[in-house]
């Protein structure tokens, strides 16, 4: 690693200013931190003395999801091949449908980053590093190439950059890729066929447990299945087991927010209690338990890698609470009543982000009246 080092600072007077590639210099940067630990320092103001940066917090949050990477491209195998293949066939499988995801969504995600910065003129935005990684991550394994990558730019370009970049936008950008390709390419976004990829194994079947209780169906897959991940479902979602391991290493960093977390599970729990407490004889999501809502289609996945994102999520301790019930309050209840939907995470996460800044204004604003309250009894 000297070796890189003295390469990178060796050239980098060129791409500083007055160097010959200065115009290049935000792309440069951009490559130079994400591989070294800055070394420049604030000059005034408060100084915090920390030694992780920004890019480190989202190389956390990749590696919070490997384990989810890793077990839904072994998935992929097993829901297109059926039983009786080994670990690595069924791995291979998945990779090779899998990566290709990957390598366009950072491919054309990052691309767009690093001509913004150039033409803006700042230093290339972190944010991208996770939201490269979830976008796939929450896709059909069999969406076209160019429709991922048409999402990506739409994400990118109307929903981050279009409000200033990582740390300014309002929505979720993996989600905003998410609603677009939903609503934009719907064939390949739902259905029964969509989550197996060219299945090689007869009688095979994507439907999933949401799909199927949609359908007013009953599914065949036992909870075991269901917590273990043995489901059809985009790469990400399926394992429950994968996304506590996740959630395990962002709250053990102190990176995601607990408080959001604990939240949204209350919240979906409350209200699946209340769908199951006047039941229904044709709507099988009504009927489907309360505790099983939480560990099918995109509920944990979007409760650990989405809802606690630190741009789009409430800042305010209380407002997290707010937030992330209100998110597994909603999530379950357009489950549930919208036919067209029966995944309403990513909805919900949605809808919250848009008015997380105005809960957070009426919990500070609630803070400032109860104060004002104690001043005039201290002074009466």
């Amino acid at each position: 690693m000297d070796f890189l080092r003295s390469k990178l600072d060796k050239i980098k007077p060129l791409f500083e200013k007055g160097g010959k590639y200065e115009k290049y210099g935000p792309a440069f940067s951009g490559i130079d931190t994400f591989l070294y630990v800055p070394n420049h320092t604030t000059k005034k103001g408060a100084h915090i003395r920390d030694g992780v940066d920004l890019k480190r917090v989202m190389i956390t949050v990749v590696i919070a999801m490997i384990p989810t990477i890793i077990f839904g491209m072994w998935n992929i195998g097993y829901q297109n091949m059926g039983a009786g293949h080994g670990f690595w066939e069924y791995f291979m499988f998945g990779a090779v449908r899998f990566v290709p995801m990957i390598v366009v969504s950072y491919a054309v995600g990052l691309g767009i980053e690093f001509a913004y910065a150039i033409f803006r003129g700042h230093e290339v935005n972190e944010g991208y590093l996770v939201t490269g990684l979830l976008i796939p991550l929450i896709m059909p394994i069999d969406l076209p190439l160019w429709m991922l990558a048409v999402s990506v730019v739409f994400a990118v370009v109307i929903g981050k950059e279009a409000f200033g970049g990582t740390g300014m936008n309002i929505l979720n950008p993996a989600l905003v890729a998410r609603a677009f390709a939903l609503f934009s390419y719907a064939p390949y976004m739902s259905g029964n066929t969509v989550w197996v990829a060219d299945s090689v194994a007869d009688g095979v079947s994507g439907e999933t447990v949401l799909g199927t209780l949609a359908a007013n169906g009953q599914p065949s897959f036992s909870v075991y299945d269901m917590f273990m991940g043995f489901i059809p479902g985009s790469v990400g979602e399926t394992s429950v087991l994968m996304i506590l391991i996740g959630a395990a290493i962002l709250l053990f960093t102190g990176i995601g927010s607990w408080r959001i977390m604990l939240s949204t599970l209350l919240g979906g729990a409350v209200m699946g209690l209340i769908f199951n407490a006047f039941g229904s004889t044709t709507n099988e999501l009504i009927n489907f338990p309360w505790w099983k809502h939480l560990i099918v289609g995109g509920f944990a996945f979007g409760l650990v890698f989405m809802a606690t994102d630190p741009v789009t999520a409430a800042q305010t301790a209380k407002g997290k609470w707010i937030y992330g019930f209100l998110i597994g309050i909603f999530a379950i209840l357009i489950r549930v009543v919208n036919p067209t939907l029966p995944e309403g995470m990513m909805m919900a996460i949605l809808l919250m982000n848009v008015f997380a800044p105005t809960i957070d204004h009426y919990v500070v604003q609630g803070n400032i009246k109860k104060r004002k309250k104690r001043l005039v009894k201290v002074n009466a």
